[in-house]
């Protein structure tokens, strides 16, 4: 499927809302584009129970300090393909939708390119995932493997040693840090305390082709228990930031989406201001395929993290 240009809206700056429609190449895509095994078995890490409060540090920790404080059990877990469930799950019930939504930037190393059309791309898919008024893009991360090191980072600066391919299992946002994140982005206090309801959703995407190397699970947010979430401090040189750690439940369903390619966005929710009736957390980990193919071509993605209010 070809890109297609957005209609124009250079006017917005960058961190405004995007009030306009959603262009119509954005659709909800679930079916398989090839037959696809139903499910795989294999390696998620979890967070070992721990009486301490769990912290990874993002940089060389001060002298005497470890890299972290906790430990982590890795669980051989059945991740089944979503390209092959009977119903499209949705973002506001199992917590995650895929849809085929073609970008217009050809290239994804380039900064402005992603602030400048990505950003844009992102906000209005999702408001349309979400049905949510205004969308605002606050942060993005671009994720490549390299050659020789078997390793994806963990958080933004991790040392590639600190995370294998079977990656830590996490939520971007814990109870705490998503309450906080509606006032760093709407830094007009009065404006922030009119909102009633807002989400943090995370856009998953390939840029560079069909994804065999690392893929991405996700948990059906109706099968995670909150006793199960244990924030977990992220410590950064100028800040730290507070997310989810998890620890093992046989509850837990995981799925994933076959081959995802540059076409497709996987939108899952990573914080909901509302209480109950609707997902609110969605864990998350990279893991290694056992079936992906010896010359696969390294994972390389990029992750968006938008609020999203509903009025």
């Amino acid at each position: 499927m070809q890109a297609q240009t957005l209609p124009d809206l250079r006017r917005l700056s960058f961190g405004n809302a995007i009030p306009t429609q959603p262009p119509s190449i954005l659709t909800q895509h679930y079916a398989p584009s090839a037959p696809q095994l139903p499910s795989v078995i294999a390696g998620l890490a979890y967070l070992q129970p721990t009486r301490e409060r769990p912290y990874n540090y993002m940089y060389q920790p001060p002298q005497g300090e470890p890299w972290q404080n906790c430990e982590y059990d890795v669980r051989a877990m059945r991740i089944t393909d979503a390209r092959s469930f009977s119903a499209r799950p949705s973002v506001h019930v199992e917590g995650f939708e895929l849809w085929d939504a073609p970008s217009a930037v050809t290239n994804f190393q380039d900064e402005s390119a992603i602030v400048d059309i990505y950003y844009r791309e992102a906000a209005e898919l999702a408001r349309a995932v979400t049905g949510a008024q205004r969308a605002y893009v606050f942060d993005h991360l671009v994720r490549k493997r390299e050659a020789g090191r078997p390793a994806l980072t963990f958080g933004r600066h991790g040392d590639g040693t600190q995370a294998a391919a079977a990656g830590r299992i996490h939520n971007d946002y814990s109870e705490e840090s998503g309450r906080k994140r509606l006032g760093l982005v709407l830094q007009d206090a009065i404006e922030a305390g009119a909102v009633e309801r807002y989400s943090i959703v995370n856009i998953w995407r390939s840029i560079k082709g069909p994804v065999l190397d690392t893929p991405l699970a996700v948990c059906d947010a109706r099968t995670v228990s909150a006793t199960r979430l244990v924030p977990s401090e992220v410590r950064y040189p100028n800040r730290t930031g507070e997310i989810y750690l998890v620890e093992h439940s046989p509850r837990h369903q995981w799925a994933y989406y076959s081959a995802m390619d540059r076409h497709e966005a996987l939108v899952f929710k990573q914080y909901d201001s509302q209480a109950s009736g609707v997902s609110r957390f969605v864990p998350h980990a990279a893991f290694d395929h056992p079936n992906t193919p010896p010359d696969a071509p390294l994972r390389e993605s990029i992750e968006i993290r938008c609020l999203v209010i509903y009025e």
